[in-house]
């Protein structure tokens, strides 16, 4: 973790710490997220587990987990019951995945009887962090919604626009991403990004400012765009990313982390708290990151 980065995320620290519940805590990427979220003033943790298994986790990662709550859990799908059981009922404030799948414990947030979900569309954000640059963008969807048709579209971009201004972002501009800058009846995404801009335009999508048709490099480099001849407002200053497909959005993530420096945070939303969702193979970083973001809303 560098300076700027636990600068960064000490300012996104609430004024009074939230509660997390975590399915199937067993993990010591989970255990040192939980723990250094703690120790930096985001949040208290309830650990649904096995507490044989949690324990040694901790006890073989030197993680002193004293300060949290352990509930005894058989299995996963009681681990996520019970981790949704406390957010439905308000003992916790953030649902948090740990070492299960993540069809367990989104049966359970999409239960009808016991569940979590809320009105609208559950999507993912991802937030992504720059050290060296100093810049963050957020990404849509790249966990959740695999072909979004237009009326999922609309619903990502509004998850997202809430998600970027409580993370700062005051009138967030949205980047329709596909391969062209110009519409082409033969390429879906082309049709949809056009419509979705004129559905902005119309003050049907508020809050923010939608363009496209945009490639990648148009959407987040101004000198692509200077080059290219475009004059949008978004290109070259898109703070959210939307993606035709689950396919594009997680592949660019992954290059970015892979590729890039840059840091990977995220939530779900759309349910009644919101979920960090993060792959069992991100670092406690990512987690830690994802924690911070999911305390911000």
């Amino acid at each position: 973790m560098t300076p700027e980065f636990k600068s960064m995320l000490l300012s996104m620290r609430p004024t009074t710490r939230r509660t997390i519940a975590v399915a199937s805590a067993a993990d010591a990427a989970v255990l040192k997220s939980i723990r250094a979220a703690y120790d930096m003033g985001f949040a208290d943790a309830i650990l649904c587990g096995t507490t044989n298994d949690i324990v040694r986790v901790a006890n073989d990662n030197d993680i002193d987990i004293s300060p949290f709550q352990i509930i005894d859990c058989s299995d996963d799908a009681s681990c996520a019951s019970m981790a949704v059981s406390l957010v439905r009922v308000g003992t916790a404030d953030i649902l948090m995945k740990g070492l299960i799948h993540t069809a367990d414990i989104l049966r359970a947030v999409l239960n009808r009887d016991t569940g979590i979900r809320g009105d609208g569309i559950l999507s993912h954000v991802a937030a992504m962090y720059s050290p060296s640059r100093k810049q963050t963008l957020f990404l849509t969807d790249i966990a959740m919604v695999m072909y979004p048709d237009l009326d999922k579209k609309v619903g990502l971009i509004n998850n997202a626009v809430s998600f970027a201004k409580s993370m700062g972002a005051e009138y967030p501009r949205v980047a329709c991403l596909c391969a062209v800058e110009t519409v082409n009846p033969a390429m879906q995404a082309t049709l949809d990004a056009a419509a979705l801009h004129e559905m902005n335009l119309n003050g049907q999508i508020p809050g923010c400012i939608v363009s496209g048709p945009l490639a990648f490099d148009i959407a987040v480099s101004r000198d692509a765009a200077r080059v290219k001849g475009v004059t949008d407002p978004v290109a070259g200053n898109a703070d959210i990313l939307l993606f035709h497909n689950i396919e594009a959005g997680n592949n660019t993530i992954k290059s970015m982390v892979h590729f890039g420096d840059w840091l990977f945070g995220g939530v779900v939303l759309g349910a009644r708290a919101p979920i960090v969702l993060n792959s069992r193979s991100d670092s406690d970083v990512s987690k830690l990151y994802s924690i911070a973001c999911a305390c911000k809303i």
